[in-house]
């Protein structure tokens, strides 16, 4: 098992890793690497490398090329749910390749994190990204309310979809099967499902409204499901 770690840009000092205490420790401590032991390196903006460990340094060697990203990038807006539930999100959505990911309040929104809360998503996002051996670590945004966030993703470059449910809205598959951009913005709710005004402004906005299939999912799982479609189509787009 080749084992991967991700670094910041400032680590790397012409070729040789300035490794942080807990770097030090997950490496040798958790992973019981020795010195001349081999293991990937990261930056998590799209390079990696070969890197033989050190005392309290890793020496980089050669460039991986490597390509597990997906041809399109994919921002998931999601009304925060209750409880630890966002952890598990952000996990799972990393692993599927998610680009980025904004932490929204909505009207039904039950809960207001605190920065602490925020770095520890952006750390399971780095663990996920390790794990699931990705370039690119996603991006975990400060949050924002609904409004702001809906206005902030009206770009013509960009579409835009709403998970709805209850209405006769046409479904994920079909949508992204007729998308031509090359960003895609999912937008999943809270807990009671989004407000009529809520959707209104976010079709108004230029968001088209898709179903998720005829089930109510919970709002942790509907970020996922929807995700998971959306990579599918895009690594598969002949996918029936």
């Amino acid at each position: 098992m080749v084992y991967r770690l991700v670094i910041d840009l400032n680590q790397n000092q012409d070729g040789h890793i300035i490794l942080t205490v807990e770097q030090q420790h997950y490496l040798k401590r958790v992973l019981r690497l020795r010195t001349g032991d081999r293991f990937v390196v990261m930056d998590g903006q799209g390079s990696a490398w070969n890197a033989e460990l050190a005392e309290n340094t890793a020496k980089l060697l050669e460039s991986l090329q490597e390509f597990t990203e997906l041809p399109i990038s994919i921002t998931l807006m999601v009304a925060i749910p209750k409880g630890n539930g966002f952890d598990e999100i952000v996990r799972c959505c990393t692993e599927i390749g998610v680009t980025e990911i904004m932490p929204i309040i909505s009207k039904r929104t039950l809960v207001q994190p605190s920065p602490h809360k925020i770095e520890r998503w952006r750390k399971i996002a780095i663990e996920a990204s390790e794990q699931s051996e990705r370039q690119n670590i996603p991006i975990i945004s400060d949050v924002t309310s609904f409004t702001n966030a809906v206005t902030k993703m009206v770009d013509p470059s960009k579409s835009g979809y709403i998970c709805v449910t209850r209405t006769e809205s046409v479904h994920l598959i079909q949508a992204l099967r007729k998308n031509t951009a090359q960003s895609i913005v999912l937008l999943t709710g809270p807990e009671g499902g989004w407000t009529s005004e809520e959707v209104e402004h976010a079709i108004n906005q230029g968001f088209q409204s898709v179903s998720l299939g005829s089930r109510i999912l919970r709002a942790v799982t509907a970020p996922v499901v929807a995700l998971s479609i959306a990579a599918a189509i895009i690594e598969n787009p002949t996918i029936e």
